[in-house]
């Protein structure tokens, strides 16, 4: 068997041994503290369960399928995030051909530009190209009301929904000594991590957290979830140093960046929930919310890990 399977396959394998726990764990509580459905924090907690096994088997297909597999299976996150978040923005009808080069034009361009490994045009493409060109699309429709807010809302809805999200695939194209064609597996690193992070932050702050961090923005998120969350997260990442080019210490000092990015992304991301008015991004995940709810601590964590990953073990 292809040594990257292997190990690939030895990943897939702990992490349902991880969600077999919970599931169990998630009968007991529903069986004793909620059989007639009415504990509304047990039910919560089974949904997000279920959504975990629906969304750990897709991505293990993906996984699986290659790589191939993983740029469709974020190009199509990328497009779940961009619709989710424009609908609450301030687009117009004169935004509709802004809006259409964006979903159909620069979207399969950028993952395109991660399909061939080119580089030079994937890091400014966006940045540059587009963020330039888009406004004045927007621009030539002629409606001036409101214009900088709806240019300013696009351009960071690419940013974060498809610029920063592409980083992830995109580490597939690394060219990293003695560690081959196993980028898959940085990315697996990469997303068990920060979604690890997450859950641990949470059950630290319900089972000792005091302090909040930021209660106008993000209620649930306390000091003392931050701290256990983050260095349980950080170990569990030196732990998997043996799927990275990364030596124990080293995947640990990343573990705990990519966390540090990963929480304060969380935490840009409720800013702008709170600013429109909303509680999730979407409801098209049970108990998660939407795409985004999902993908907002890896969409700051990615381009960090990906520009540190290449700039200290790449050589292209």
């Amino acid at each position: 068997m292809n040594p990257v399977h292997s190990d690939l396959l030895t990943v897939i394998a702990r992490i349902g041994g991880v969600l077999v726990v919970a599931s169990v764990i998630g009968f007991v509580l529903q069986r004793r503290l909620s059989p007639d459905g009415q504990n509304e924090g047990i039910e919560n907690l089974n949904a997000r369960i279920r959504a975990w096994w629906v969304m750990a088997i897709a991505i293990s297909l993906a996984f699986l399928a290659g790589r191939t597999g993983v740029i469709i299976l974020f190009a199509l996150c990328s497009f779940a995030a961009l619709r989710e978040f424009m609908t609450l923005t301030n687009a117009s009808r004169a935004d509709h051909r802004s809006l259409a080069a964006v979903f159909f034009i620069v979207l399969p361009i950028q993952y395109y530009l991660v399909w061939t490994s080119w580089y030079g045009l994937f890091a400014i493409f966006i940045p540059v190209w587009v963020f330039l060109l888009l406004p004045i699309v927007s621009a030539l429709s002629g409606a001036s009301r409101n214009f900088l807010v709806r240019v300013a809302e696009m351009q960071w809805a690419l940013m974060i929904c498809l610029y920063c999200v592409s980083h992830v695939p995109a580490l597939l194209n690394l060219d990293i000594p003695g560690y081959g064609e196993r980028g898959v597996l940085l990315i697996a690193f990469l997303v068990i991590v920060v979604q690890l992070s997450d859950v641990l932050q949470y059950v630290w702050g319900k089972l000792i957290g005091r302090h909040k961090i930021a209660p106008s923005l993000s209620p649930s998120k306390t000091i003392e979830g931050f701290v256990g969350g983050s260095l349980t997260a950080t170990l569990i990442a030196a732990s998997l140093w043996w799927i990275t080019p990364f030596s124990p210490v080293e995947a640990g000092l990343m573990g705990f960046v990519i966390t540090i990015m990963g929480f304060l992304g969380g935490l840009v991301m409720s800013a702008i929930k709170r600013d429109r008015g909303v509680k999730d991004w979407g409801h098209s995940i049970a108990g998660h919310g939407g795409f985004i709810d999902r993908l907002d601590s890896v969409i700051f964590a990615a381009p960090v890990f990906f520009h540190l990953s290449r700039y200290f073990w790449s050589v292209s």
